[in-house]
């Protein structure tokens, strides 16, 4: 009878990220739990495990920094955007479920945008009404018509501020709970309705 093969066969490990991902991911935790003044070159060199002249190899300053957050933002925005399109249950199904805050990729880089927005940085609202302006015209595009995409969208962003903001709270659904589902069965009618109308 032949030995299992060693651990390491049975599961491929996952890639280690780059220096670079790594200080963007740094820079992103510190945004998210302690702050923009508290995410500084030095602070985010630290939470990286990079010294500041690894750092500052790629990104050269605090605004680069800044830049390539936004840049990562914008990828996961563009990926999320195909997502509602493509969606095997359907646009609006994707869209509303994945409106939760659940901890991804793209709910970091919102939340550490966000804390950038409200500080000094212009080019992080400009990235976070860009993402409102994706989502809103593939909603347009799917359900044709303006101010249900409006109304589906300001769903959408109380699910997420339930969520993010008052976990464990009255308004908390979980993605696959029959409150969700009676949800998207609520937003699905009105969208059929408009379109017999």
């Amino acid at each position: 009878m032949p030995s299992a093969p060693p651990p390491s066969a049975q599961r491929p490990s996952a890639p280690h990220p780059s220096a670079r991902d790594r200080v963007l991911d740094a820079f992103e935790q510190i945004l998210i739990t302690q702050g923009e003044r508290a995410a500084t070159l030095e602070a985010t060199a630290t939470e990286a495990g990079v010294s500041k002249g690894g750092l500052l190899y790629h990104f050269g300053s605090k605004d680069a920094l800044v830049e390539g957050l936004l840049l990562r933002l914008v990828g996961l925005v563009d990926i999320d955007v195909e997502r509602i399109r493509t969606a095997e249950t359907g646009p609006i199904d994707y869209f509303l479920r994945s409106s939760l805050n659940l901890q991804s990729d793209l709910d970091r880089a919102i939340i550490a945008t966000t804390r950038l927005a409200q500080g000094s940085h212009p080019q992080a609202r400009d990235a976070l009404k860009a993402m409102q302006v994706a989502w809103y015209d593939v909603i347009v595009e799917v359900v044709g018509d303006r101010a249900l995409a409006r109304t589906i969208m300001l769903i959408g962003d109380g699910l997420y501020y339930n969520s993010a903001l008052l976990p464990g709270g009255l308004g908390e659904i979980d993605p696959r709970s029959d409150d969700m589902n009676e949800v998207i069965a609520l937003v699905t009618t009105l969208v059929e309705a408009r379109a017999r109308a």
